[in-house]
């Protein structure tokens, strides 16, 4: 199914391609490219490739001005918060990319359009193509808006796991721990279930592509849901 909407994709990001080849290209699943066995056209790989590079120069960079008293070690570990494909999908999801990726009558049957892995390399596919058609200013201008906003949420989900065991340790609560309730959907596009509990109380659920994601999801949810309380 063909939703490939150059104009809706443009107000959604807002940035206005002068090459417009390019942001059909950051579009275009290798699925689809196969598919159509079409010569002279090209998967959104190359710009994923080239994107990546990109936002990791940007997000350094980010980080390295607005948070000068942490040492190297902590920076990276934010970088890795900010550009992990849990947070890189939720922004593809939030820009509707999901909706006007062109894939294969395959892979469209299996998912794809939610697809986190696919919705990750579509933030990066387009962060390329913005830089080749408008250069570093506009690439920084796509990430900056998008992706580094409210950066103690992200860095709070990546570090979840850790920041949980760490409030309750601290506090003499007792001990966390994970239970799978459930797994879903097929093989190729696997969903799984997990709730986090304090000396058997429950306290949150989570879901997510894998186990260590579900896991860190429900974590994520539990402190949440803590800080509201301590908040109310």
């Amino acid at each position: 199914m063909l939703n490939f909407d150059e104009e809706k994709i443009e107000q959604n990001i807002q940035y206005q391609f002068q090459n417009k080849e390019l942001l059909r290209q950051a579009f275009s699943h290798s699925s689809f490219i196969n598919e159509m066995k079409r010569k002279g056209m090209e998967s959104y790989e190359r710009l994923e490739f080239l994107g990546d590079a990109v936002l990791e120069l940007i997000t350094s960079e980010f980080l390295f001005e607005n948070y000068k008293d942490l040492p190297e070690g902590k920076l990276t570990k934010m970088r890795a918060s900010i550009v992990c494909e849990f947070t890189l999908s939720g922004v593809s999801e939030m820009l509707h990319f999901g909706d006007y990726v062109l894939l294969s009558r395959g892979e469209e049957h299996t998912g794809g359009r939610n697809r986190s892995s696919i919705l990750c390399d579509l933030f990066e596919s387009v962060l390329g193509a913005i830089y080749l058609d408008g250069g570093m200013e506009a690439a920084q201008s796509y990430v900056y808006k998008f992706l580094l906003t409210d950066i103690e949420h992200k860095t709070l989900f990546y570090d979840a796991k850790t920041t949980l065991q760490e409030m309750y340790q601290k506090d003499g609560k007792g001990i966390v721990t994970y239970h799978l309730l459930e797994e879903k959907g097929p093989d190729h596009n696997k969903r799984f279930v997990t709730e986090v509990l304090v000396d058997g109380v429950v306290l949150a659920t989570g879901e997510g592509t894998s186990k260590k994601n579900a896991e860190q999801m429900a974590a994520y949810q539990a402190i949440l849901q803590q800080r509201e309380k301590e908040n109310y």
